[in-house]
């Protein structure tokens, strides 16, 4: 009984072994493989980049909106961190930075927890980040919400 049962197992896996080196000899031999591989992973690009981005921007002429807005980007922005994506990480914590009632003391804190490249790229990416959520805040009349100063 037990016998057959590993026979059985034993040509199953045989079975699945021949069929991934049949699909895969098959695989390789397509002549637009490379092609078509580049044309997918351009589309996971675009479409992990569509959904990482934080979608419309809230109001953030409203203290409440704008409070919630903050700590969802900095939530984001831990979670992208600590999955090794830091570009798209440093892309919410300057969201959640130009969206910060008081942005030095934020940036002090980060500089103390944030490795020095990443910190970087967090400072290079501010400006950006401020002309993005400027144009949120109609009020504002297109003042930019980080200034200059508040950079350094």
């Amino acid at each position: 009984m037990h016998r057959s049962l590993g026979i059985a197992a034993a040509g199953a896996g045989l079975c699945f072994l021949g069929y991934c080196i049949y699909f895969d000899h098959k695989r390789r031999s397509d002549p637009l493989f490379k092609q078509k591989l580049q044309e997918k992973r351009k589309k996971a690009k675009q479409n992990q980049k569509k959904s990482s981005s934080s979608g419309p921007l809230p109001d953030l002429s409203n203290p409440e909106a704008r409070q919630k807005f903050f700590l969802q980007e900095i939530q984001i922005a831990e979670e992208l961190l600590e999955k090794g994506d830091s570009t798209a990480g440093v892309e919410h914590l300057s969201n959640a930075v130009a969206a910060c009632s008081q942005p030095q003391q934020l940036l002090m804190v980060l500089q103390q927890t944030l490795p020095p490249q990443v910190y970087h790229m967090l400072l290079d990416s501010l400006p950006a980040a401020g002309e993005r959520l400027a144009s949120a805040v109609p009020a504002m009349g297109g003042m930019s919400i980080l200034e200059e100063e508040d950079v350094e």
